[in-house]
């Protein structure tokens, strides 16, 4: 039976430098692999590395840098000679607000980080190892891209296209390359930190599973998607919200 051991792979996890990327590069090298963390600068990278427990290396590469991006791949080549795990974490969002009352310039980040990003990195790591060789890539979505929030407009049409794109690259890049994505819920990270830090407590009595999301639950997830056991997935979306899209429970607990 196929087994979520990534012994002899190499991982690379963009965006790596804390919340869910750093917990997926942790989980990864849990599972045995060699993992590549990227961050901006080269100091966050490396303090990241230096929380993963097994073989770590951090490498400074904002994710919409093609030179950065190519010299990474390079880079991990030369150190651990694969890249068999893409994992497209990095991600921003710079508008808060109605559609209609955001700039050009806000528009352009937030798709170049969380859209333009992916397919990048996912090209150029193809090109390199996995086109030949076979591999794994998963995105970072969010369940935000498979509804409608105030305020979030921009950053959840970003994440509905890369839902859209995981199963196009799926299609694309099949059959020696899988891609999924997953779609986190409410996450303790510091990217969501407005959907939850002055309320966390009515979060968490809106969501199922009674709280909201940690790093962690996203990490094994995404160790299981790139691994064996998870080998005749792909161009799927794993929802990972705690049943928070299932509407609020209260009704649901009734008394014994």
């Amino acid at each position: 039976m196929p087994n979520a051991d990534l012994t002899g792979r190499t991982a690379i996890v963009t965006g790596a430098s804390r919340g869910i990327g750093l917990a997926t590069a942790q989980a990864l090298a849990a599972a045995g692999a060699d993992v590549v963390l990227t961050s901006r600068d080269q100091e966050s990278a490396d303090a990241a590395a230096a929380q993963v427990q097994g073989s770590a290396l951090g490498i400074a590469a904002h994710a919409v840098d093609e030179d950065a991006a190519r010299a990474c791949i390079d880079r991990t080549l030369e150190r651990f000679g694969s890249v068999d795990i893409l994992v497209n974490n990095a991600g921003t969002n710079p508008a808060f607000g109605p559609v209609i009352d955001q700039d050009h310039g806000r528009f352009a980040k937030i798709f170049d980080v969380n859209l333009w990003a992916p397919i990048l990195w996912t090209s150029l790591v193809t090109k390199a190892w996995m086109g030949e060789h076979g591999g794994a890539v998963v995105n970072t979505a969010s369940i935000g891209g498979m509804g409608f929030e105030a305020n979030l407009g921009l950053y959840n049409a970003s994440k509905a296209a890369l839902i859209h794109l995981t199963k196009q690259m799926a299609l694309e890049l099949s059959p020696r390359v899988r891609v999924n994505a997953v779609a986190p819920g409410v996450v303790r990270t510091k990217l969501a930190e407005a959907l939850w830090r002055e309320h966390e407590n009515l979060v968490a009595d809106a969501t199922a599973l009674d709280r909201i999301g940690e790093p962690d639950d996203i990490g094994s997830a995404i160790a299981f998607l790139v691994s064996d056991a998870a080998q005749w997935i792909t161009g799927e979306v794993m929802v990972i919200d705690g049943g928070q899209r299932l509407g609020h429970p209260a009704a649901f607990r009734t008394a014994p």
